[in-house]
């Protein structure tokens, strides 16, 4: 891969394999992490849609009598 300016900004072409095997098209959000050694990997933003069906598919994996109780978050413990 070779990168090129674009206006401000330098940019990575993507070669047709990543774009195929991440199904990605003109458009599409995408996260590229890189370690220290310089390995880096990309993988495709979910959309507002996937995110939404993703918790959909979570729902029921809490046990029966969970309760989300907010003050009990806001507690840190304090020492007295």
């Amino acid at each position: 891969m070779q990168v090129a300016k674009w206006g401000n900004s330098l940019a990575v072409r993507l070669p047709a394999s990543v774009v195929e095997a991440l199904g990605l098209k003109e458009g599409d959000d995408i996260e590229i992490f890189a370690d220290q050694s310089g390995a880096f990997s990309i993988s495709k933003k979910p959309t507002f849609d996937e995110r939404i069906e993703r918790l959909r598919r979570y729902r029921g994996r809490l046990p029966a009598d969970f309760r989300f109780d907010r003050e009990s978050l806001s507690d840190r413990g304090t020492a007295e």
